[in-house]
């Protein structure tokens, strides 16, 4: 038994009297069961082989005739209508991006009978350590800037704050496709003002800023920074300052002024030539020293040493020397 069918048989133990009169002739709770199925296996997105991220909040446009109807009904129908699409995602292996969140919403452009239903994928956010539970108003206001993440609001202030799926992270969003540590939104002190710029920490699934994806960019107010299937609107209350582009100016030549004449006038010192006294030039006499030759002495020849004949001569190669006569 489908998840539609247990529906229909829960909603007409419920539907009687003037509850059954309402829908005779207006819009049927079955069809928008059929359209909230048809809604989420548009939007789902593959996680895994077996895993698929379907939104969670869902509007339903109604016309002012069908909403007036339904207004008396509406939160049991509501009800119904969300425990039907839990029975739904487990049948088909859908996870929601967060707690299940429904609401009938009044428009002009439909008529009686007809309807639209809109999704979005909506986290649960939670602050994380150091972070207040729920900030204040106060506290908001006091910001430079916050961030919008379903609908709710959370300061940011300098030097900036980590968003993420873990439980260290300074804002964590229970998305699956958003990473432990996913995004670092950075506040820095610029010359002109807060300089505010977002940079994706090496995340699985990226992250993109209005609608580019980026692994570092400037954000002004309204930025649109999407990690998973979670959007994160930036709204500035101070005014930023991001690096502007490099814009040349032409040259242009002045044209050439000359100095203003207050210069004082040269005065040239006469110049005065020393005369010019040569000194009388005094030569020294040479005197030549005589040449006195020395007389030639000749030196003896020194005569031969020989042993004498008391030492032993030594015998050469094993034999006694001899000496040979004529």
């Amino acid at each position: 038994m489908g998840a539609l069918h247990r529906f229909e048989q829960r909603l007409e133990h419920m539907v009687t009297g003037a509850f059954a009169r309402a829908f005779r002739s207006a819009v049927q709770p079955v069809e928008i069961a059929s359209a909230l199925q048809r809604e989420v296996d548009n939007s789902a997105q593959i996680l895994s082989r077996d895993r698929r991220l379907a939104p969670n909040d869902f509007t339903i446009d109604l016309s002012g005739s069908d909403y007036d109807r339904l207004s008396t009904y509406g939160q049991s129908l509501l009800s119904e209508l969300a425990s039907m699409m839990h029975a739904y995602a487990a049948e088909q292996q859908y996870v929601f991006a967060g707690p299940l969140r429904m609401n009938f919403h009044r428009v002009d452009d439909l008529s009686t009978g007809r309807f639209r239903v809109r999704s979005a994928a909506a986290a649960a956010v939670t602050p994380g350590p150091g972070q207040p539970a729920e900030p204040t108003e106060t506290a908001i206001r006091r910001a430079p800037m916050f961030l919008e993440v379903s609908g709710a609001r959370h300061p940011l202030n300098a030097p900036g704050l980590i968003v993420g799926r873990g439980g260290n992270a300074g804002l964590r969003i229970d998305d699956p496709g958003v990473s432990r540590r996913h995004v670092e939104f950075r506040v820095r002190d610029g010359n002109e003002g807060l300089q505010l710029s977002v940079v994706d920490l090496g995340s699985t699934n990226g992250t993109t800023v209005d609608g580019r994806r980026i692994q570092h960019a400037f954000l002004h107010d309204g930025s649109v920074v999407q990690i998973g299937s979670t959007k994160i609107v930036v709204r500035v209350s101070e005014q930023t300052h991001e690096p502007k582009p490099y814009d040349p100016q032409p040259y242009e030549a002045q044209p050439y002024q000359p100095p203003p004449n207050d210069a004082q006038p040269y005065s040239a010192q006469p110049y005065s030539a020393q005369p010019y006294s040569a000194q009388p030039y005094s030569a020294q006499p040479y005197s030549a020293q005589p040449y006195s030759e020395q007389p030639y002495s000749e030196q003896p020849y020194p005569p031969k040493l020989h042993p004498p004949e008391s030492e032993h001569q030594p015998p050469m190669n094993g034999r006694s020397q001899r000496s040979w006569g004529a």
